[in-house]
């Protein structure tokens, strides 16, 4: 019994030291980076939401006029400090890519039925701000606000020419990849502006296999790198569905992660792949949790290099600079 304890002793301590992220080389200059999810934009209430919630009707009071998944939304977000805009795109009639969140333009618009159902011209016309409401339906803030500020892709890669964005397929439909490989074909300049795809399995897969260097995360392979790092990186075993892909961590559970952070960053640059770190995982919430607070902000490492996912950039990136000074300030005393 005795050999049998020192041997089981032997193999925790083993597996602690192979996965402490202490005994790990930490990044050289590490930087956190920030994606802006749908750019500046209205939050909501989160609870008891599911995928065909209309979060438009459940915004939070405003304390800005921006209007998700806008050029004005994605020129502030950059202006406050993110490296990467987050957008969501549907095929529109015409061959072009509507940048929209909904299936369907009932919910924020004062346009009616499938998204993708109408072409480009249509689709400029609505009132993106139509839908919000913060009281119930009493009052609509921003109803008359978003007219004509629907963009199509092709615009905002244009307008943009620093700027970085990863692309949500909404769908599962293989084409939108041909179509992502096709625009930026035909204007290779754009190609850098693009950092990233992810969404619809189908659709991300396409574009990566199309696509130079485009990294992807498709929703199945995301879960995938997750499931099995958890039970078998104990290891030191990267599975194939996280190597050259973005990682997403959620905040609450980033402790659960061998060799979380310095070792588990050090596993996932060695295969190609980045960190992005979300928010908190809540059961039953289909959405993407960010880090929205300053008390969430807080949580992440220091030594973390990688990006973080925000709803909040408004608030995180200046935040974010805060905590750069006084780290700077402390490093020259």
């Amino acid at each position: 019994m005795k050999r049998i304890a020192l041997a089981i002793l032997a193999f925790v301590a083993t597996l602690y030291l192979w996965n402490a992220s202490w005994l790990a080389s930490a990044p050289e200059n590490p930087r956190i980076r920030l994606i802006a999810h749908r750019g500046v934009h209205q939050t909501f209430d989160r609870t008891n939401i599911d995928a065909n919630t209309c979060t438009a009707k459940r915004i939070l009071p405003p304390a800005h006029d921006f209007i998700e998944n806008t050029i004005p939304s994605m020129r502030a977000a950059f202006e406050a400090g993110a490296g990467v805009v987050e957008i969501d795109v549907h095929p529109t009639t015409d061959g072009k890519f509507a940048v929209i969140h909904d299936w369907t333009l009932d919910c924020r618009t004062d346009g009616k039925g499938v998204t993708r159902d109408h072409d480009m011209a249509l689709l400029k016309t609505l009132d993106v701000g139509y839908g919000y409401t913060a009281d119930g339906g009493k009052t609509y803030p921003l109803r008359g606000r978003g007219v004509g500020m629907l963009p199509p892709l092709d615009e905002v890669l244009a307008t943009f020419p620093e700027g970085r964005f990863l692309i949500n397929y909404k769908s599962r439909e293989e084409r939108e990849g041909d179509m992502l490989a096709d625009l930026l074909a035909k204007h290779p300049e754009w190609r850098e502006r693009v950092w990233g795809v992810y969404g619809g399995d189908e659709p991300t897969a396409r574009a990566v296999s199309l696509i130079d260097d485009l990294k992807g995360m498709g929703a199945a392979a995301m879960k995938e790198c997750l499931i099995r790092y958890l039970a078998l990186g104990w290891s030191g075993y990267v599975p194939d569905a996280c190597r050259k892909t973005y990682v997403m961590v959620p905040l609450n559970f980033a402790w659960a992660v061998w060799g979380w952070p310095d070792r588990f960053h050090a596993r996932m640059a060695s295969v190609g792949s980045e960190i992005i770190l979300i928010g908190p995982y809540s059961k039953g919430d289909p959405g993407t949790a960010g880090i929205d607070t300053i008390e969430d902000l807080a949580r992440v490492p220091e030594s973390f290099d990688g990006y973080i996912w925000t709803n909040r950039i408004e608030v995180i990136g200046p935040a974010l600079q805060s905590r750069r000074q006084e780290s700077t300030s402390k490093d020259s005393v």
